[in-house]
């Protein structure tokens, strides 16, 4: 790990309240509030949604223990795929109804945020899911059949989709992953309790803090004023860079789960700016082959960073300066990325991963429409795209 400051990792070990940029619960032991935040927010009957690879884990019923002493009852949906898809997300709809329920909790990673988000898109709104598309307007909903409350419990280190009101969904008609999204589906409170990720199995830790990591260097290098998530982005950027590996190696260790919790929650605030390369082609692969989000990102990270080097100029000097870096070069960047990929064992081709080799040209036209694409510092054509996905195939560092 990087010199960090004197004693940083004490700071993680305490409770803290945030209100940027909405209301956040910081803390170890945190999740033991929630029964007091949904008489809060006059919740009665929520709904918890988690991914099917949680619904057995011990943090789903320990949420409802703590609902069940503020005598708040919950229902539980885990069809939820890691890509989830937009049958899920109709079977999530009907649950919620048949249910009676009055709001949707959130607990997992990604798909269980994304997954949740969906559902509340589309539960009471009566505004079919793929109006809410990323590219197309922001649809108009009825005052009178509003949003539910929403809150999300992230329980690992990586997806950052706390916060926001972004979501990612396969439409099973195309094989295709799209964003989805509307200001309404900000979640109404967050929990962020690193004692939920000391339970993560190494493999995970290290692919969703690559995930979080890769979320911070795409947002900073996104071509456009914001300084709100630059900055976001630089911190979220220097406390993965420094605790990631110490949470793969130590993972009782609070104060590194903290940490990268933390610094997942900032990147995640940061890609409100806008992504890269690296998450377009990431969500095709996911989109047709089902690949763990966090880990495709990995393997893509160096790749897409090489190609985008020629046009970062100065920005290059600041991450170095974040990752703890004496040479600022170009080079030093990139030799510490694929460090840490290797510190975290990610593999070094998406052959790896399960992908066949012949998918390179199909893979690059679905990028190409992603809305991630167009907010890539470097443009790139449909050829350059496939270069890169065949590079990642076969070699990716």
């Amino acid at each position: 790990m990087k010199s960090t400051p004197y004693n940083e990792g004490a700071i993680f070990l305490d409770s803290k309240d945030w209100t940027f940029p909405i209301p956040i619960a910081y803390g170890p032991d945190r999740l033991a509030e929630i029964g007091s935040i949904c008489q809060r927010l006059d919740v009665s009957k929520p709904l918890i949604v988690t991914d099917s690879g949680s619904k057995d884990l011990g943090f789903v019923q320990t949420l409802r223990d703590h609902l069940k002493k503020y005598l708040v009852v919950s229902g539980v949906f885990f069809d939820i795929s890691p890509n989830p898809r937009d049958d899920e997300i109709e079977n999530g709809c009907e649950a919620y109804r048949v249910g009676g329920h009055d709001a949707i909790i959130a607990i997992g990673g990604g798909s269980a945020m994304d997954g949740a988000k969906a559902i509340g898109m589309t539960v009471n709104s009566g505004v079919p899911l793929w109006d809410f598309e990323y590219r197309k307007p922001t649809p108009v909903v009825d005052p009178t059949c509003s949003f539910p409350p929403f809150i999300t419990i992230p329980t690992t280190a990586g997806t950052g989709a706390e916060t926001e009101s972004y979501s990612m969904i396969t439409d099973t008609t195309k094989g295709m992953k799209f964003c989805v999204a509307h200001p309404g589906m900000r979640p109404s409170q967050t929990i962020l309790d690193p004692k939920l990720t000391v339970g993560l199995p190494a493999h995970l830790t290290a692919w969703t803090g690559v995930d979080a990591l890769t979320h911070a260097i795409e947002a900073y290098v996104v071509p456009a004023f914001h300084p709100l998530s630059d900055g976001a982005a630089l911190e979220g950027l220097r406390l993965i860079a420094n605790w990631l590996p110490t949470a793969f190696r130590e993972p009782e260790n609070i104060a590194a789960r903290g940490a990268m919790l933390t610094g997942s929650c900032l990147a995640g605030i940061a890609f409100n700016k806008g992504l890269g390369l690296v998450h377009a082609i990431s969500h095709m692969i996911g989109g047709e082959f089902d690949t763990q989000h966090g880990l495709t990102n990995a393997v893509m990270l160096p790749v897409v960073t090489r190609f985008n080097l020629p046009v970062l100029n100065e920005k290059v000097l600041r991450i170095a300066q974040v990752m703890g870096l004496d040479d600022n070069s170009d080079k030093a960047v990139i030799a510490e990325i694929e460090r840490l990929l290797d510190d975290v064992k990610i593999p070094r081709s998406l052959i790896e991963i399960g992908l066949p080799s012949d998918c390179a040209q199909r893979i690059a036209e679905k990028a190409m429409l992603d809305s991630a694409a167009g907010t890539n510092p470097r443009r790139a054509s449909v050829e350059e795209v496939k270069d890169l996905v065949e590079n990642a195939l076969q070699k990716a560092r």
